[in-house]
């Protein structure tokens, strides 16, 4: 009888197994890297990606589950590394961890639309805890971690029941922790195989109930990240090819060895990404588009002259109908509730999506008038475009329709960095005020400079202005 489960090789094949191409290619070529290798505009995203982390992650820290998780007595002030925007030092894998979690809480981190995902967010806050010897290292070991997830990312396709978040990027904060810690090829092949056993089982369900654990897949990565190193350093192994094993049939599949080194070291993913002004999914900006270029067109609108609104758009996007929804992670993760607060708000910031506006009647009824389906030519574009189209129709009977083909801040339609420092500017001056807020501007920015990771990190350890 064969009792070999199909899909599960004997162990005499496997020992003939021998470590991929791409795989050989990527140890050499981290292990040779420094900052000084990416061109300048890849450098100078880089140093954009890392102010804005930082900016997401402070103000994400003052939500409140992430201030009464500090409150834990595991997580009791004192150890080497900062939890950004607490006033507080941790250990490092618990700062890694609140890290990663805060930068995720408002739905505001950059990403990457050729990976389908958020690679910095899962590499930032394990650089920083790993305690960089200086800022090009940091801005380095942030670029190259970045450029692994991204790519896991590129060349496989999750399961379309996982969330993104938790998966490939503990493969991105790993090879950045093992850049600062002078990793050798042998080392940086071994950990990239440890840690593709790594990544989280995550259910894409979580961000379309509002389930706030999914705010926790990123910090898990990072902490997960940190710990590969140190199992690598210690003589852990990780199986011959873990990355084609798992991403090639276990949580995704079709993996495509090209796609790891097809123009390495020439194109940069950071280089690549996208930043979010619309504190939302991804997948709502196309309608948010849409909608602010019909406000811009009728600059006398009412919210009470509107009868209602269609959105016609992408798959993904159509997913997002929920009218009603229970909390801040749901609400932004509905395109109806998306459009009728931006509408309140005049933008959808922050605040927009906070508890009282969750319970405002007026925003709760013009989302009710929202409809949202799936145009099945605009699903034809993927993944090359996002297109959205948005008809609102007033009360008088009159039909305005506006449609967009990408999100603004795409690759095809980026912001400007003066866009990135007024969004940084938003997001940290509640937390530090005007002059501490710029001070992180100018040492982020500057940080490979010399004495700047110094500067930088005495800063990011000042506590919020609400505990000044």
């Amino acid at each position: 009888m064969n009792i070999v489960t199909a899909g599960v090789e004997p162990a005499s094949v496997l020992l003939r197994r021998q470590r991929p191409e791409w795989l050989e290619e990527w140890g050499r070529f981290a292990a040779s890297f420094s900052f000084a290798d990416l061109p300048e505009e890849a450098r100078d995203r880089t140093r954009l990606v890392l102010l804005d982390s930082i900016g997401v992650i402070a103000a994400g820290m003052q939500e409140p589950e992430l201030a009464s998780l500090l409150r834990q007595p595991t997580y009791a002030a004192g150890g080497t590394a900062i939890a950004i925007g607490a006033g507080h030092t941790l250990p490092p894998l618990l700062a890694a961890f609140a890290n990663g979690t805060a930068g995720t809480m408002l739905e505001l981190d950059e990403g990457n639309q050729y990976a389908r995902g958020h690679p910095a967010i899962h590499v930032v806050p394990a650089a920083l805890a790993a305690a960089p010897r200086d800022g090009a290292a940091l801005l380095g070991a942030m670029a190259l971690g970045y450029e692994l997830g991204a790519r896991i990312g590129i060349a496989s396709k999750l399961r379309v029941t996982m969330h993104p978040h938790g998966t490939w990027g503990t493969l991105g904060a790993f090879l950045s922790v093992a850049h600062l810690r002078g990793a050798d090829a042998q080392q940086i092949m071994q950990g990239i195989n440890l840690a593709s056993s790594l990544g989280l089982s995550t259910s894409r369900r979580t961000m379309l109930e509002g389930a706030t654990v999914r705010n926790t897949y990123a910090g898990f990565s990072n902490q997960l990240g940190l710990m590969a190193w140190d199992l690598v350093a210690a003589g852990f192994t990780g199986e011959t090819d873990g990355v084609g094993a798992v991403y090639g049939g276990i949580i995704a599949e079709d993996f495509q060895p090209s796609a790891m080194t097809d123009s390495l070291g020439v194109r940069w993913e950071i280089a690549r990404n996208y930043f979010k002004r619309h504190a939302a999914c991804r997948y709502t900006h196309g309608a948010l588009d849409a909608l602010g270029m019909l406000r811009a067109r009728l600059p006398g609108l009412r919210v009470e002259d509107i009868a209602a609104i269609s959105v016609e758009t992408y798959v993904w996007a159509a997913q997002l109908d929920l009218p009603a929804p229970a909390n801040m992670l749901s609400a932004k993760f509905s395109i109806p509730f998306a459009l009728a607060t931006a509408l309140v708000h005049g933008e959808a910031s922050v605040p927009a999506f906070r508890p009282p506006a969750l319970q405002d009647p007026a925003i709760r009824d013009l989302a009710a008038r929202v409809t949202v389906r799936e145009d099945l030519a605009l699903t034809a574009q993927l993944p090359g475009l996002r297109p959205a189209r948005v008809a609102m129709t007033l009360r008088d009977g009159s039909v305005h329709q506006a449609e967009v083909l990408t999100n603004r801040g795409d690759t095809e339609d980026p912001y400007e960095a003066a866009d990135i420092i007024a969004k940084f500017r938003s997001l940290a001056v509640p937390v530090w005020g005007e002059a501490g807020s710029t001070a992180l501007l100018d040492a982020a920015l500057e940080v490979d400079q010399a004495g700047g990771l110094d500067r930088l990190f005495s800063l990011l350890a000042l506590p919020p202005r609400s505990m000044n």
